[in-house]
């Protein structure tokens, strides 16, 4: 089985490689995904991996993430929760523009899937307010 750290370090491999329905199935039947700063209108809650398909799957049509660099992962008390810190680099597809983001994300992974995924991620990203290179 393997480690909640193996399995996020494969997601961020399977997400480089916009191999979405891969990253998908690293997700439980009954997962849930959660987004506390999402801007009005976002979805702030995702449950089953139904829902976190339909939400994910055409992610790379929107970002096209080409490097995903300064990643640290933390591991917790709890065997199954991890800690994930990781910038994200590429484009915004629709503009064009350059896309940088800094996500944490809080995971717990339980037999070698993602159960629960909270997503703290800036929302002013979404909306275009800026464009992530000013936080650089």
């Amino acid at each position: 089985m393997p480690t909640p750290t193996e399995v996020l370090q494969h997601g961020l491999d399977l997400l480089l490689a916009k191999d979405m329905p891969g990253f998908i199935a690293l997700y439980a039947d009954d997962a849930v995904m959660e987004f506390p700063f999402a801007p009005p209108g976002a979805p702030q809650r995702l449950e089953g991996r139904r829902k976190v398909h339909d939400y994910l799957i055409d992610y790379p049509s929107n970002i096209d993430i080409h490097e995903i660099i300064d990643v640290n992962l933390m591991t917790t008390t709890d065997p199954e929760v991890i800690v994930a810190e990781f910038t994200a680099r590429g484009l915004m597809v629709a503009p064009g523009t350059p896309y940088q983001a800094r996500y944490i994300a809080v995971l717990t992974i339980r037999d070698g899937r993602i159960q629960h995924y909270r997503d703290y991620w800036n929302p002013m990203l979404a909306t275009g307010q800026i464009t992530g290179w000013e936080t650089a």
